[in-house]
């Protein structure tokens, strides 16, 4: 794990003396879907006090920049994606999972709007020190306490094992997980995403994982490619290039033989028709990114 350590380190936007700014840019859209739409698909009623007064009042002054295309079907997605991931999370807990690990929290909230405490749903929010120590300045200045259910895993993915830090936090192997690991894979190596997919795979039966996914661009219609070439300029001048993309079919052969037996592939058209249909504010999703969910 040490190599696939380290480039998830880089793939969460990490250096050694700011926070990552794409977890903050995650949360924003969160924010930002709390204000603007409606419906809500992910009610979290702790985004917008997360994300500070400063953020939600530039929101609230400028909502045309977040209803711009672009803006919405990527907003519409990461809210879609962190549902599926709770709703797969509380299937996880109905077949008596009791340890949630959220790989590169970010500005995450579910541990402090954990509806399982009373089942004594254990939570580990996995990420750099340097993010979570930005995050427990934002939960501080926003008056949102760390219950005891929740463990912070601060790991320097240099030189530290993901698994190994887990364990030494508590985290028991001879008990099954539910991981979330959404806005890392494509910034990984193939090998770093196996490796860890491997990990969770290794633990007992009934563990399992929700994570997101970017398609070869090779396999979208010619007007999707020319949007993901752009996603793909920008993401790389910011110096976190994406990496890997999977076709979902080896993808779902490469986690049956990992010894997952139950998936669930989302894509665009799964996602707006469980999410977003028939809504009058026309939010949908699209772009390059796919959800797989998977436990053994």
């Amino acid at each position: 794990m040490g190599a696939g350590a380290q480039r998830l380190r880089r793939a969460v936007g990490e250096v050694r003396d700011r926070p990552s700014l794409t977890a903050y840019r995650v949360a924003l859209s969160r924010a930002a879907h709390q204000l603007l739409d409606e419906p809500r698909v992910l009610d979290d009623p702790l985004a917008l006090a997360i994300v500070g007064p400063a953020a939600v009042a530039a929101i609230r002054a400028a909502p045309l920049r977040h209803r711009v295309s672009p803006a919405r079907q990527l907003r519409a997605f990461l809210v879609a994606r962190s549902r599926v991931a709770e709703d797969a999370l509380a299937a996880a807990v109905r077949r008596g999972v009791r340890q949630y690990v959220v790989l590169g929290a970010g500005l995450d909230t579910f541990a402090y709007r954990n509806p399982y405490r009373a089942r004594q749903l254990r939570v580990f929010e996995v990420d750099h020190p340097v993010t979570q120590q930005w995050k427990r300045r934002q939960l501080e200045s926003a008056g949102i306490a760390s219950p005891e259910s929740l463990t912070f895993v601060p790991v320097d993915f240099e030189s530290e094992g993901l698994m190994e830090r887990l364990a030494a936090s508590g985290l028991r192997a001879d008990e099954p997980a539910f991981f979330s690991w959404l806005g890392v894979s494509m910034y990984l190596s193939r090998a770093a995403v196996t490796a860890t997919l491997a990990c969770v795979a290794s633990l007992p039966r009934g563990s399992g994982i929700v994570l997101d996914y970017a398609v070869p661009p090779a396999s979208l219609t010619p007007l999707r490619r020319l949007v993901m070439h752009a996603l793909l300029r920008r993401v790389a001048a910011a110096g976190e290039p994406w990496k890997s993309f999977f076709a979902p079919r080896e993808l779902t052969v490469e986690l049956r033989a990992l010894g997952f037996t139950e998936l669930e592939d989302l894509g665009p058209q799964e996602l707006n028709a469980r999410f977003f249909a028939a809504r009058a504010d026309g939010l949908r999703t699209g772009g390059p990114a796919r959800l797989i969910s998977a436990h053994s």
